[in-house]
């Protein structure tokens, strides 16, 4: 039996374009663009491990908002449950710790990308412009 792996990602989103990390070369599915986030550990909120997450990777605060989509996907090593919501910065800027490249892009140019199968329901609802908009209406 596969192992289930819950996790998170920030679509942080600044100047209304959003985040997109590439993974590191030596990392499970290399190369791949995702969201930042990760892992959430035993006793952690979802939220709560985002900000952590995104403090460890991207060495910045976010301030997190509504979710976008939760996926289940099933790799072959183990079934990722992700959770995406919108984020915005409160604090620094991302700094490249654990991803090999960082990119700004409109929701529109979001499907150029080779990104993790699990990020990709979140990418087509984020494709849909009026999501961003409304975001932007709340202001996270």
């Amino acid at each position: 039996m596969k192992k289930n792996i819950y996790v998170v990602g920030a679509v942080i989103i600044e100047n209304r374009k959003i985040l997109c990390a590439q993974r590191g070369p030596s990392k499970s599915l290399p190369l791949k663009w995702e969201f930042p986030g990760g892992k959430i550990e035993e006793g952690e909120s979802p939220q709560e491990a985002l900000r952590r997450e995104i403090v460890e990777e991207m060495q910045c605060q976010i301030e997190i908002g509504d979710q976008i989509e939760h996926t289940v996907y099933e790799y072959d090593f183990g079934i990722v449950h992700l959770t995406t919501f919108y984020c915005r910065l409160t604090e620094g800027k991302p700094v490249l710790t654990e991803h090999t490249s960082i990119k700004w892009l409109s929701p529109d140019e979001l499907k150029s990308l080779d990104w993790a199968p699990a990020d990709i329901p979140a990418i087509e609802k984020l494709s849909r412009t009026s999501m961003i908009n409304e975001c932007f209406r709340k202001r996270i």
